[in-house]
This record gives structure tokens, C-alpha cells and sequence, in this order.
């Protein structure tokens, strides 16, 4: 039910540390094990353990232009599942009408290829994607970049909602005042390293400028 926010300026290591946490890169030493057992090597191992990541490159990471909606937001969930295990039309159809709904997402048509959606919109539907598979832990990385204000009111409303129910959430932003909105907590990077945990009331924009700046 925590949302930690990581700052730091860029090339901080905000980044390289979410992709570690994942399993997309691999550390060049120590280890990475989760709560829930086992070592974390790759993305699989990630998405067994119940740790979704939505990257900050939503055009090369994220969205498959050329698939539907649908078949997008399925992506994670049947990963998870295992490919032979997979979800029928019938259930595929509930699944991704439910969370359409739920994330607003528009035009309300899950056949409609992926490319042809907002950036906003876009970004719900990837939200959607690891939503399906109910993790533990969700890392967000620059999910408000290069959407309208709306939609980033909506994903930031969302994720105070979500970890009202019980979700832990890494969120990463370059606009600190996103950051200080929705975090419990605020781990600052500084050269790739933690430098400071800001909790209560210390999380105020002054106090994080001055550890960024090294003032603290």
C-alpha cells in the first residue's frame, strides 16, 4: 500500500535502478530477490513473482503498434498465465471491457489498433496491461510523460487508488511536484546511488532540491 517516488536529476540512476528491478538489465554485482521467493534474472522471473513494469519508452517498449487494443492489453496476463493457458475470446472480451471502463480509456473499442489512440489513452491501456495480472508491485516510470492534463490527473488519481488497496508502487518522474503529489515516501539518487529517504514531513520540494543539490 506504499508508493515510494524516486528523484534525482537525470542520469541519477532512477531509471537503471527500475529495469534492475524488473530484470530487463543485469546488475554487474549483488543480487536481487523478492519478497515472494526467488532470485529475479529476467523479466519472466519479474512477472512471475507479480512485479509489473510500465517503461518510460512507451513507443518502444510498451505499445505493439500493430496489434489491437485488446490484444495489447492481454500481453501481460497471459505471460503470466503461460502460453498454454490461454484465455478464450469470451473471457478476453469481459476482461478488457472491464478495464476500458474502468480507465476510461477512449475510443471504447478494444479492436481498434493500438496506434491510432492518444498518447494518453495509449499509456491507460499499458497501464491496463499489467493491472490484469493484479501485481504486487507496480513500477512506473515517466507515466504522465507526453500525455494531456487530463489523462495525467486520471493515472495519478489512479495510482493513489491503487495503493489505497493494497499495491506497492515505484513511481518515477522528472516533474517532482508529481512526485511529492503522490508519494508516501521519497528515495533521492544521486550518481546512481541512494543518497537520502524523505518520509512525513519531510517531503517537501525545498528539503528534496537541497539533497539533489547536495546540500543535505
Amino acid at each position: 500500500g506504499e508508493i515510494v517516488g524516486l528523484a534525482g536529476l537525470l542520469g541519477s540512476g532512477r531509471t537503471e535502478l527500475a529495469r534492475l528491478l524488473f530484470g530487463a538489465d543485469r546488475a554487474d554485482r549483488g543480487s536481487l530477490t523478492a519478497a515472494n521467493g526467488g532470485t529475479i534474472h529476467s523479466p519472466r522471473d519479474a512477472i512471475r513473482r507479480k512485479i509489473a513494469f510500465c517503461s518510460e519508452n512507451r513507443k518502444t517498449e510498451g505499445i505493439i503498434g500493430d496489434l489491437t487494443v485488446r490484444e495489447n492489453m492481454i500481453l501481460a496476463l497471459q505471460a503470466h498465465r503461460g502460453w498454454l493457458a490461454k484465455l478464450s475470446k469470451k473471457q478476453q472480451e469481459a476482461i478488457v471491457d472491464e478495464y476500458m471502463d474502468m480507465l476510461n480509456i477512449h475510443p471504447p473499442n478494444p479492436d481498434q489498433l493500438i496506434k491510432h489512440l492518444s498518447g494518453g489513452n495509449q499509456q491507460k491501456v499499458l497501464l491496463a496491461r499489467w493491472l490484469l495480472m493484479q501485481p504486487d508491485l507496480l513500477i512506473l516510470d515517466e507515466p504522465t510523460r507526453g500525455i494531456d492534463v487530463g489523462a495525467k490527473a486520471e493515472i495519478q488519481k489512479l495510482v493513489l487508488e491503487l495503493a489505497k488497496e493494497g499495491m506497492a508502487v515505484l513511481f518515477i518522474s522528472s516533474e517532482l511536484e508529481e512526485v511529492l503529489r503522490v508519494s508516501h515516501r521519497i528515495a533521492v539518487l544521486r550518481d546512481r546511488s541512494l543518497v537520502k529517504e524523505l518520509v512525513g514531513e519531510q517531503i517537501k520540494e525545498q528539503n528534496v532540491m537541497q539533497v539533489i543539490a547536495g546540500e543535505r
